[in-house]
């Protein structure tokens, strides 16, 4: 089977697991969930988290070829590790950075954390990232080759697989589109929005309102995004305000 099709089984899986991993950590972990709501992860609509899945797709490269010029040894093991917890803090980084720059949007923030570089990656979830590296390198890896093999060979998955990339192409456009008027309200007002807050906000404000609210579809309610976006601008300018009489 071609790298490729290796690439984007691997891309598919780790997508939706990451999904599920960011869901959970969200609903009963996240300070930003202190109602413990059920808040769709991540930048797009569906059930999956691409940075996850470039990860996992990352981590496989690593393994699959750098392990033929890392010495078998601990030290070498530990050197896979340490490579592969980097290319995620790196790929961790130029995400966040991109979509940054590109639309006043932060998808994650880590100021509040150690160590931290523009709120975008922080030490504390570089070792994450080993735990995770190390998961995968000892008891995943060894065995990826013949899971994908059968997958390959699985007619039906692979129907599955050219599913899930056509909708997910057609997910990146809708998101995309919705991130560009959220861009247009965070430059005319000189603000980052946090993208995971603003969800949050709006379920809250939707709560309160009574209004049904739509898990797939966060963004969508009785009122404009823009209006939504003046909600949250002006709640977290109060919370600043009050923060800074405070002192």
């Amino acid at each position: 089977m071609s790298l490729f099709l290796k690439l984007a089984y691997l891309f598919f899986i780790g997508s939706v697991l990451g999904w599920v991993i960011e869901l959970l950590f969200r609903r009963f972990i996240s300070s930003k969930n202190p109602e413990r709501k059920w808040i769709n992860p991540g930048f797009c609509v569906g059930p999956y988290v691409p940075l996850y899945g470039f990860g996992l797709s990352t981590m496989y490269v690593l393994a699959a070829y750098a392990d033929s010029v890392v010495p078998d040894t601990v030290w070498g093991k530990v050197l896979m590790i340490v490579m592969m917890a980097a290319a995620m803090t790196l790929l961790e980084w130029l995400g966040g950075e991109l979509l940054l720059k590109l639309s006043n949007v932060r998808l994650w923030d880590y100021s509040n954390k150690w160590g931290n570089i523009n709120g975008l990656i922080c030490p504390q979830f570089t070792l994450v990232w080993a735990a995770c590296s190390a998961g995968y390198y000892f008891f995943v890896h060894p065995h990826i080759l013949g899971a994908i093999q059968w997958l390959s060979e699985n007619l039906a998955f692979s129907f599955v697989i050219g599913f899930f990339f056509g909708v997910f192409i057609i997910d990146v456009v809708y998101s995309a589109n919705l991130v560009v008027k959220i861009r247009q309200y965070a430059v005319e007002h000189d603000v980052i929005v946090k993208y995971e807050t603003l969800k949050s906000q709006i379920r809250h404000a939707q709560d309160e309102a009574r209004e049904k609210t739509n898990f797939l579809f966060p963004f969508k309610g009785s009122m404009h995004i823009s209006e939504y976006l003046k909600s949250a601008h002006a709640a977290v300018e109060e919370k600043r305000k009050k923060r800074h009489e405070s002192k």
